[in-house]
Order: structure tokens, then sequence, then C-alpha cells
């Protein structure tokens, strides 16, 4: 990736061997294998048997979880937070491993609709949960540097999943302890 970074700079006409430039393509290329190490995770390895026994069948949510991640269009940042509930059946997912599942999926290329999907689907999936709702809110960078370039934009996407789809007292109680 360091020469492809150095092949970037070069054909924007800058010059290598400024001394600001000499070691961008190397500092460029660790940052974007930071930037994207979702693809080096797993959901096992992120949720590393943090399941626990639970009688509690009340909604779960875990709010504010700030997220990082880069339009797989633009490869620009797009920078926001996740609200992630969920109901519990049987167990519960230890509260840092929601925010662990957020970025695993946020480290990726990637479009913010898919993101609130996959959260969501990984979390109903490991926690067997009778529900699951996620919703992003974010800025876009793409949205604010270039194009359109609206810089007070903000998008919002949901998933909603058993009892939070199916239910719209369940849905609105989550609505509510979010805001």
């Amino acid at each position: 990736m360091k020469d492809l970074f150095a092949q970037i700079i070069n054909t924007m006409g800058e010059d290598l061997e400024r001394p600001g430039l000499v070691d961008t393509p190397e500092r460029a290329a660790k940052a974007y294998a930071y930037l994207t190490k979702g693809y080096k995770q797993t959901v096992e390895e992120v949720v590393n048997d943090a399941l626990f026994p639970s009688d509690s069948t009340d909604m779960v949510i875990v709010k504010d979880i700030e997220l990082y991640s880069m339009c797989e269009h633009h490869m620009l940042p797009f920078i926001g937070k996740a609200h992630v509930g969920y109901l519990p059946q049987g167990k519960v997912l230890g509260l840092s491993k929601v925010a662990r599942i957020v970025d695993m999926y946020s480290r990726r290329l990637q479009i913010q609709e898919q993101l609130s999907s996959q959260i969501a689907n990984t979390i109903l999936e490991v926690t067997d949960a009778a529900g699951v709702a996620v919703i992003i809110e974010a800025k876009h960078l793409c949205m604010m540097m270039r194009g359109v370039e609206k810089q007070n934009s903000l998008m919002r996407s949901s998933c909603m999943l058993g009892q939070f789809r199916e239910s719209a007292a369940t849905r609105a109680e989550f609505l509510s302890l979010i805001k």
C-alpha cells in the first residue's frame, strides 16, 4: 500500500522528496490499515465468549457509541454515533462487546445503511435476542467536503429486527430512551 500511496501523491503532482512528504506514503498506509482493521476481525474474536446467562428480558441499550468509518464510494470518512438496543432471551452480551461489534463493522469500507444492518443482524445472531434495534447518526465528509458541500447535513439510518419491528410500543420505548 505504501507504494500505491507514493504513486497517488506523485500523480497529484507533488514531490515525494519534499520534507513534509518523505514519510507520508508509509504513514498513509499505516493509517488506512488501521482505518480498515475490521476486515481482519471476526465476530467470534470480538465477542470472545462474553455471553452471560440472564433472566432479564428487559431492554438493554448502549447509546452514543462513537464510530468512525470510510465511505466505500469515495474513501472519505463518515463520523457519528450508534445507538443499539436488544431484548435478551436467556443471555446478555458483555457491554463492551456491543461497542466492539460497532467498531468491527465501522472499520471497513462501508455505507451507513449496510452498517446499521450488519450490527443489528450480528447482535441478533450472537444473542438470540427477541429483537434488536440500531440507529446510526453520522456526518459524511464525502457530502461535506466535495460535491454538494452541505456542512450541516446528518444522515440517520436504522435497522429494527424482531420485536422492535413488530411492536410499535417496543420501538417507541427504544426511541424515547435514546433521546
